[in-house]
């Protein structure tokens, strides 16, 4: 689907996309394995992270801040922690630690003077009103995982969000995630901006989403906004 001539709604994904949720959770795990004199690396606990919190959110919903605890206690037990099931908590509790990258505020600011702004995001809604405060604007459509049960890649946050929308005419996804958010976006015919943070490539099979960009500012300037 290309961009659409004259766009009226742009939603984002937070995590990731808004908000540099990577190093907020690599903090809160050094924090916590420091206590125990336990040596951990962020380049085996983030991915090992991804894969988990996945493999959880494909099952029975339960609120995010339980796939948090959930992901903590089986990253400890792979990598021979002994963390105390009871001290798992530290995952979500850091959650309003998260800090939106640089370029977040400026640029909804800008998008937010043109067009109807909202957020599509794998979390519950106490947790996103702890990061909310972060970023300081209204928005004008939030769909969250709890009030969907549901979470990506799952259709559910976008055939929710159309509905409050009226439609897909005029839409725009602006998200980090390919498998979390181009994915379904493409499949639902919703043209997606992918931030592509990490320069990740896309092997032959894999879909191509409407446009690719390295950051936020990069995708505001597709929707017209310098």
């Amino acid at each position: 689907m290309p961009l659409p001539t004259k766009p009226t709604f742009v939603t984002f994904d937070v995590y990731g996309t808004l908000i540099d949720w990577e190093t907020g959770i690599w903090d809160a795990f050094a924090a916590e394995a420091q206590r125990d004199g336990f040596t951990i690396e962020r380049e085996e606990v983030i991915p090992m992270f991804m894969e988990i919190s996945r493999e959880i959110e494909s099952g029975s919903y339960e609120l995010y801040a339980e796939v948090l605890r959930r992901a903590v206690i089986e990253i400890a037990r792979r990598l021979g922690w002994p963390l105390e099931p009871s001290r798992s908590g530290f995952l979500p509790d850091s959650v309003q630690r998260w800090m939106p990258f640089k370029e977040t505020r400026p640029t909804l600011d800008k998008l937010a003077k043109t067009y109807n702004i909202g957020l599509i995001s794998n979390i519950d809604d106490k947790l996103l009103g702890q990061t909310r405060r972060h970023i300081g604007l209204d928005f004008d459509i939030v769909v969250t995982a709890q009030q969907v049960r549901s979470y990506k890649p799952e259709a559910a946050h976008f055939n929710e969000c159309g509905r409050r929308i009226g439609g897909k005419k005029g839409w725009v996804h602006v998200a980090s995630s390919y498998y979390h958010d181009v994915e379904p976006c493409v499949k639902a015919k919703i043209p997606v901006i992918w931030v592509n943070r990490h320069k990740e490539t896309l092997d032959a099979g894999q879909r191509k989403p409407t446009a690719e960009v390295t950051s936020l500012r990069e995708a505001a300037k597709l929707l017209g906004i310098a």
